[in-house]
């Protein structure tokens, strides 16, 4: 896709059909579309931007609540419906979505595209390290990377050593997980003497969390792993895989246009799924901050829209402190640049009413990491943060999401 033109024609027939197949029978959609007063048969993208409404997490999750089990953003019979996943909670409580077989192998060709913009094309073993369960990521990276002819090792219901012990059986030259999980293995296989240069692993692809496109959290990883190359990508379960990392440039995240139409509003990403007509969202604000840019084309010959930095963060995330809006990437960026630094967490508490934030790591140098933290990060956010030193395996570890920022009641309160 290098010519944004095809690009908008592609989106416009799109839209239409898929707005005239909600009309008939989506109880979610249909009236939303009616108000909006569009003419579905000439509409242009321009007419949808204008007169559609968002989408927001909240309306579609009290519709669940009022609905239940599936709610009612269903274009067709539930027995048409071959997929159930559902959210992982992190940001609210887990809902459900269902996927028709159309919709399903629509996701997988973007999990392909993924793979092939990693340089994964020729066959080749791919490790997942992650216990399944019903998140939608993990199984579409999964059956993707079958139908693209790659042998598939999956890693669920195993401890991290035994991940590692089964990688150096088998010899994956791909390793799918979460930044903080690659993390995770090297410090495991540091401490079970597992030398990750044997398991000889070329490409490690994250998602999950904004790590894979912050340089810092990228070159942590593949130092680890003896210069793998990182890729990052993202998507959510409610609307499936989004965008894939740029061969050209590290850190630039395309989003795949064909099965999405994008928008950028206020920094936040907003998207309509164009492909998947059984569970749609039109215009939903996905709540993801991004620095958005058009190229024409890109380094890499696409005229897909670019996201520089990936997701910077998330707009329930940020935090202000002392007047300085703070991103938990930035945070990150900042850690993970010092060095020497295991794990950490962020607290959060009031003081004097007024919101604090203090950081609490794992590190190898103890106190001198402390201080050179504490410099950075007045350096870099203009804010003094205090550093304090943990018991070393004290921290939590996560092999999905990580849950490193926590709130306290108030100073010295106890963890929510």
């Amino acid at each position: 896709m290098n010519d944004l033109a095809p690009i908008r024609e592609q989106q416009t027939q799109a839209l239409r059909a898929l707005c005239q197949e909600l009309v008939p029978s989506n109880a979610f959609y249909a009236p939303r579309l009616r108000d909006a007063g569009l003419d579905l048969a000439t509409m242009t993208l321009e007419d949808f931007t204008a007169q559609m409404p968002v989408t927001t997490r909240a309306e579609w999750t009290r519709d669940q609540v009022e609905h239940p089990p599936f709610g009612t953003n269903l274009t067709y019979a539930v027995h048409r419906y071959i997929r159930f996943c559902r959210t992982s909670g992190s940001t609210g409580r887990p809902m459900i979505w269902l996927d028709t077989r159309e919709a399903w192998d629509a996701m997988l060709d973007n999990w392909i595209r993924v793979f092939n913009a990693a340089g994964v094309v020729d066959p080749q073993r791919v490790f997942f390290a992650f216990s399944f369960g019903p998140f939608l990521g993990f199984w579409t990276a999964y059956e993707a990377a079958t139908k693209a002819g790659h042998l598939c090792i999956p890693g669920g219901g195993l401890s991290s050593a035994a991940r590692l012990r089964l990688m150096l059986e088998t010899q994956p030259q791909v390793l799918c997980c979460t930044p903080t999980y690659a993390i995770r293995l090297a410090h495991v296989a540091e401490a079970e003497g597992i030398d990750l240069g044997k398991i000889n692993v070329k490409v490690i692809i994250v998602a999950g969390e904004p790590g894979g496109s912050i340089p810092a959290t990228r070159d942590h990883i593949s130092e680890h792993w003896q210069g793998a190359r990182v890729f990052d990508h993202h998507g959510m379960t409610e609307v499936g895989p989004v965008s894939y990392e740029c061969p050209a440039e590290p850190g630039v995240l395309h989003v795949m246009e064909d099965a999405f139409y994008p928008e950028v509003v206020d920094d936040e990403l907003i998207l309509t799924t164009l492909r998947r007509s059984g569970s749609p969202l039109l215009r939903y604000r996905t709540g993801d901050v991004v620095s958005a840019e058009r190229r024409s084309p890109c380094a890499c010959g696409t005229a897909e829209l670019c996201l520089l930095g990936g997701i910077l963060g998330r707009k329930d995330d940020m935090t202000v402190i002392r007047g300085v809006n703070v991103f938990p990437s930035a945070v990150e960026e900042i850690v993970r640049s010092a060095g020497g630094v295991d794990e950490y967490r962020v607290e959060l508490f009031a003081k004097n009413d007024q919101a604090q934030l203090k950081v609490v790591i794992e590190a190898q140098n103890g106190t001198a990491t402390c201080r050179d933290l504490e410099r950075r990060f007045q350096q870099a956010l203009f804010l003094r943060v205090p550093v304090e030193l943990a018991t070393p395996g004290s921290l939590p570890r996560y092999e999905m999401k990580a849950k490193r920022w926590v709130k306290l009641a108030d100073e010295g309160g106890a963890s929510s």
